[in-house]
C-alpha cells in the first residue's frame, strides 16, 4: 500500500485490508513515500502483527514506493492496494480464490465502465479506456482495464519483471511486461469510486501520454518466455502442499510450503 499524503483515507484503507477474513495469512505492507501529514502517526497507532510499515525519507514517486514494498514482500503473491479509498478491500477475495483454485497465475480487478462503479470525470475514464486499447492493439491482448490497481501477480513472476518507472508510470509498465511474457490476466469484476481532483485526485493529462511512451518502449524490449513458476499448476502445487502440513489450513509464505498473499 502505498501512500503519500493520504491520511484523510488511510487508516480506513488499512483497517479494512486487515479486517478480512482469509483463510490464509495475510501481510499489508504500508509504503510512507515522504508524506509531510500525520501518515506517520496514524500508522504508529495501529497494532497488528501483520502490518509492515516503511518510510521513505523523501517523496520518490508511486512507483518507487511499489518496488518497496515488492521488495519487502514474503507471501508468494502480491498486489497493489492504494490508500485513497477507491478500491474495496473485499474484492481482493474472488482475486485470490481465482489463484488459488488454478484457474490464473495473474488477476486483475476490472472496473466496469458504468457498472457498480463512480467515475468523478469522463476524462479519466476515457483516457483509461484509450489507453487500454492501445496496450490491446500493441501486444494483442484483450484486457478490460489496464489501470486498475487491483493486479495480484506471483511474487516471482514480478521480481522478473523489468520495471524502471518511478511514478504512475510504474503501473502501465508492469501490465506491459505481463502481456509480452504472454500472460492474459483473469479478469475479476470490482467495486470504484474515484476522487474528484478536489479530494486528491493526482492523475494529469500527461500522465496519458508518459502511459503510451512506456507500452510502445516495453513492446519495443521483444518477447520472454513464460516463468515456470508462475503456471497455475504450479501454485496448485504449492496450495496442495500448504493444505497437507496445515490440515487444509492456507498459510502465506515464501519460506516454506506455505502459501501467502501480500498486499504491497
Amino acid at each position: 500500500m502505498p501512500t503519500y499524503n493520504e491520511a484523510r483515507t488511510l487508516e480506513r484503507a488499512v483497517r479494512s485490508v486487515l479486517a478480512l477474513q482469509l483463510p490464509y495469512r495475510l501481510e499489508l505492507i504500508v509504503v510512507d513515500d515522504g508524506s509531510t501529514d500525520h501518515t506517520p502517526v496514524i500508522l504508529s497507532d495501529i497494532e497488528d502483527e501483520r502490518l509492515i510499515v516503511h518510510a521513505h525519507p523523501a517523496n520518490l514517486g508511486k512507483g518507487a514506493a511499489v518496488l518497496t514494498g515488492a521488495a519487502l514482500a514474503t507471501g508468494t503473491h502480491l498486489v497493489v492496494f492504494d490508500a485513497d479509498a477507491e478500491y474495496q478491500a473485499r474484492d481482493l477475495v474472488p482475486m485470490a480464490d481465482a489463484i488459488l483454485s488454478g484457474r490464473a497465475s495473474v488477476v486483475f480487478g476490472t472496473r466496469l465502465f458504468g457498472v457498480n462503479s463512480v467515475y468523478q470525470s469522463f476524462h479519466h475514464a476515457l483516457g483509461n479506456k484509450m489507453a487500454t486499447l492501445a496496450a490491446n492493439v500493441i501486444f494483442n491482448s484483450y484486457l478490460s482495464d489496464m489501470h486498475t490497481c487491483l493486479k495480484m501477480v506471483p511474487v516471482a513472476l514480478f521480481r522478473e519483471l523489468r520495471l524502471s518507472s518511478k511514478g504512475f508510470g510504474l503501473d502501465t509498465e508492469i501490465t506491459g511486461e505481463l502481456l509480452r511474457r504472454g500472460y492474459r490476466p483473469f479478469e475479476v469484476p470490482i467495486s470504484y469510486v474515484s476522487r474528484s481532483r478536489e479530494e486528491g485526485k493526482k492523475l494529469v493529462w500527461w500522465d496519458g501520454v508518459d502511459c503510451l511512451m512506456v507500452l510502445l518502449k516495453v513492446r519495443l524490449r521483444g518477447k520472454v518466455r513464460r516463468s515456470a513458476t508462475a503456471e497455475p499448476t504450479a501454485i496448485i502445487d504449492l496450495v496442495e502442499a500448504a493444505q497437507l502440513e496445515e490440515d487444509n489450513r492456507v498459510v502465506l509464505s515464501t519460506t516454506s510450503s506455505e502459501v501467502a498473499v501480500s498486499v504491497a
